[in-house]
């Protein structure tokens, strides 16, 4: 699992019928590192941070054990201080 922030929504309208209509989030591990896609299974806005998980558990999470994600948004943090 990664604590990550949710920096914007990313459009997509073509995509692959496997995908459906999930949210997918532009997410940032830590300010000035490098960004990534998650498929947002809780409903998060940007600024939120968020508990990610990836591979089997990604897709697990996502709905569907032959759902296509590599990082998936399992809950919203209440509190969080970032350091560094």
């Amino acid at each position: 699992m990664k604590i990550m922030r949710v920096e914007k929504t990313l459009v997509s309208t073509n995509r692959i019928d496997a995908f459906g209509h999930r949210p997918l989030l532009v997410v940032q591990e830590r300010v000035g590192g490098s960004y990534s896609v998650a498929v947002d299974a809780v409903g998060c806005v940007p600024g939120d941070w968020v508990i990610c998980v990836g591979s089997s558990a990604a897709r697990d999470a996502a709905g569907a054990r032959d759902f296509p994600s590599d990082l998936t948004i399992v809950g919203i943090i209440d509190r969080w201080e970032a350091q560094g």
